[in-house]
This record gives C-alpha cells, structure tokens and sequence, in this order.
C-alpha cells in the first residue's frame, strides 16, 4: 500500500520497527491546544491575504473547533499511524470537512508547525511556573516574617558558625527564586518570536503576512530568519537551564529539611502531610517530599544534559534528531511544577523548635565573631590581634568545657589583660543577631523589613 502522508513518493508503507521510532505522537499530543491555535491563526492571515477562500478558512476554522472540543472531552483517537500531533489533527480535520481541509497547510511546512507549538507551549509553561514559584516565595516570606527573631545556628561546612534567625535563613530562598524568575522570564522574552511562515527552510513564495500571525498568536515579533526558525531550540535549552538552577536551590532547600527533621538535628518539624512511615520501624517519620524534591532536580539537569548533547552536532536546518526536543522538557517542566509545589507545601507546614533553634545557635563557640568585633570596638584592636586574642580566649573555654559566656572575667584577663566587664553585654546568641544591623544582614529588624518588602511586592495585583 502506498504511504498516505508522502503520496506519490514513496509506493511502500513504513516498516513496522520505522513506525515505531518515527512517531512522536505518545507524547506530543500535549501540544494539540497549541497547535490548533498556531493553525487558526494562519487559516485567518491565509483568507486575509486572498490565498485561500473566506469559505474554506470558515469550514477548517469550524473544523478545527470541533477537534479541540473532541480532544478535551477526551473523545479524540491518536492515531500511530499518523505520526504526530500535526497530522493527526490535519486528517480528523479532513474527515470533518473534507478536501478543504488540504488547504490548511498552504505556505508552511511542520518544521515551522512544530516550532511554533512547541514556543507557544514553553511561552505557557514558563509563566505557569512564574505564578507557582510567586507562590513559594509568598509562603517563605510569611514563615519569615513570623519567625524574624527566631534563633537558630547559621553553617560554614555544615558546621555551626554564627548565629542567625530563621526568619533570614527563609529569605535567602526567596532571593534565589526571585533570580530564577528573572531566567525564566529572561527565556520568555527572547522566545517570544513567532516561526510561522518560515516554511521548511527558506520560506515561501506566498504572500504571507508574518507579522499577523505573530500578533494573533501573542508574540513580539515573526523570527527573522528562516533557517534559525526551524532550527533552533535554545527557547528550550535556555528555559531548561533556568529550570536546572531552579531545581538546584530547592534541592538544597530540600536537603536542608532533611538535615533538620532529623533527630540529630531536630531543628523543624513537618506533620503526616508531607512525611511517611517505615514498613517496619514504627518510630519513623521520614521526610519523603523532601528527599524527592532533592532527586528530581536530576530528571530536570538531565533533561537539559540531553538536549545539548542532541543539538551539538546538527547541521542546519532541521533534522529528525530535534524530535528528541520534547519529551524530556515535557518531563523536566512537569517534575519542576511538582517540586515547587511540594516545597511550597512543606514550607507552610513546617514549624521550628524554636527551643532547640536557639540552644544549637550558642553551640560551638558560635559567638567567638561577636567576642572579636567587640575586642577591636572596645579595645581598638586591630581585627588580625582580635581574632588570635579570641581564639586563645576559645581554648581556654574549650579547655574548661564552658561557654564563652560563663568564663569570669578574670579568666578573660588571664588572656588579655585589657577585657572589661563591658564583653559580656555581646556575648549571647540574642544580642549577637540583634547587632547584625548591616543591610541585608540578620537582625530581626533587617529581617522583618525584608520580608514585608517581598511580600508587598508578591501581592496580587488590583484589577
């Protein structure tokens, strides 16, 4: 039998293990709402520049209405044989209408199809993920301002270090997303140009008009050359990136939850929303969510690593090897919107022991910085003195098993001679987050006005 979808070309049918690798439409049937957008907008430019009747744009518009309709009421059949989701539209489209439907793909070919489809739905997905990211910096910045003062230990190497609050251990989060935003609507801005009208390659002797199509269909501007049209894909690979960092930071949220729902630790504590049992250990309360947010940050790097690696070699223009563009980005976009939604979930369920917080922050000598400052303040050292002064008077505590502040102030002297009692009015985890005033630093005042000015700027906007 002869192929259908190459006419008088081929007079043979593909072979079976042929189909089987050639057909994409397992999973870019999730374009369909896409592609029947990007092909009513081209109906409409190809009646509006007199190539094709007003008579026949109606019936494939109409036409292409009930195939949406179908789709989403789930009565619509993907054929395998038929490829992808282009041709599976163009033939129900033929079966409604008949030969009028033929007209449709007057002055484009599927490689500028698919391009559009495809930035239309990386365009959708991106902004998508702007509103849930919104969302997860809306409910960190909440827990931060209700907990600006909570002391918790702030970690060099995972070793405890200074004191900080949670409340600015939250908003060091909402930093970070607030970049990834910025990427992700960086790639929107450099998508937002339309490949339709770009044809195979080289364009088309119609005359079409690119820029109706593109305003139709949402974007700045037609792509200025047709060969870049159909070949490229940094739309994608740039979204994936910004997606990639994304998973990144909350994966290292993610670790963190794990770190500090554990006993050892025992910072935080998430309820049975978001936490599972062991098949076998009754006293278990394992911090699953977390730990799956951190493992999918790989699925959505390893989609990005993919679609390099199938870019690097390819000639221009199009080549079947860009077929592989989707199914990974379709799975990487799909894990991120649960992950950010998961971290979202935690962050609103998740409560600090706010004891704990605030006896783990004195540990390790924690306030040694605060003991140095003070010593170059009071005393006029030079900080390189203070700190060799401090880290004797650190031994010494050591050597006593007590905290700093539980030495006498002779045992100070003993040290350095010139130490008044004035050292001990800096010597508490409180005081020392409370002197941390500088811009962007811990004290709960820096704290709480940071987070009102995130949470002003994240408020939905009045209509």
């Amino acid at each position: 039998m002869s192929n259908k979808m190459w006419g008088g070309r081929f007079s043979t049918g593909p072979d079976a293990i042929m189909e089987e690798i050639n057909a994409s439409i397992g999973f870019d049937q999730r374009l369909y709402a896409q592609d029947i957008a990007g092909s009513k907008a081209h109906a409409a430019m190809l009646a509006a520049q007199g190539i094709v009747s007003a008579e026949d744009v109606e019936k494939i518009t109409q036409g292409l209405d009930t195939i949406l309709s179908e789709i989403e009421a789930g009565r619509f059949t993907f054929r395998r044989d038929l490829e992808d989701i282009h041709m599976n539209v163009e033939q129900r489209l033929a079966d409604l209408i008949g030969p009028s439907a033929g007209r449709l793909h007057t002055a484009r070919s599927r490689n500028d199809q698919v391009a559009t489809d495809f930035r239309l739905y990386v365009r959708d997905t991106v902004d998508a993920l702007d509103a849930q990211i919104a969302d997860l910096q809306l409910a960190l910045a909440e827990k931060a301002l209700a907990h600006a003062a909570t002391v918790m230990p702030g970690f060099t190497h995972l070793q405890t270090a200074q004191p900080v609050t949670f409340g600015h251990h939250l908003m060091a989060y909402v930093e970070m997303l607030g970049r990834d935003r910025g990427r992700l609507q960086d790639a929107r801005t450099r998508l937002n140009e339309c490949p339709l009208g770009a044809a195979a390659l080289a364009g088309t002797s119609f005359p079409i008009d690119r820029e109706a199509t593109a305003r139709a269909l949402g974007f700045d501007r037609p792509t200025a050359n047709s060969l870049d049209s159909v070949s490229d894909r940094d739309f994608v690979l740039e979204t994936l990136s910004a997606a990639s960092i994304c998973a990144v930071h909350l994966s290292r949220f993610a670790e963190e939850v794990v770190i500090w729902t554990s006993p050892s630790f025992g910072l935080i504590k998430l309820s049975d929303k978001f936490t599972t049992g062991s098949s076998i250990m009754p006293q278990k309360r394992n911090p699953d969510a977390a730990e799956l947010v951190r493992a999918k940050a790989g699925r959505i790097m390893g989609a990005l690593t993919g679609l390099l690696v199938v870019m690097k070699g390819l000639p221009l223009a199009y080549a079947k090897d860009m077929q592989e563009d989707k199914e990974g980005a379709f799975d990487a976009f799909s894990a991120l919107s649960l992950v950010v939604a998961a971290s979202a979930g935690m962050v609103r369920d998740l409560e600090p022991d706010a004891k704990r917080m605030k006896a783990a922050a004195g540990q390790g000598y924690s306030i040694a910085t605060d003991l140095a400052d003070w010593l170059v303040r009071g005393l006029g050292m030079p900080f390189r003195e203070a700190h060799h002064v401090t880290g004797r008077i650190v031994a010494l505590a050591s050597s006593r098993n007590v905290p700093l502040e539980r030495l006498s102030l002779e045992e100070m002297q003993s040290v350095d001679g010139r130490i008044t009692k004035d050292v001990f009015g800096v010597l508490s985890v409180s005081k020392s987050v409370a002197s941390r005033v500088s811009y962007g630093g811990t004290a709960p005042a820096r704290v709480r006005a940071q987070a009102r000015r995130w949470l002003k700027k994240l408020a939905p906007k009045e209509a």
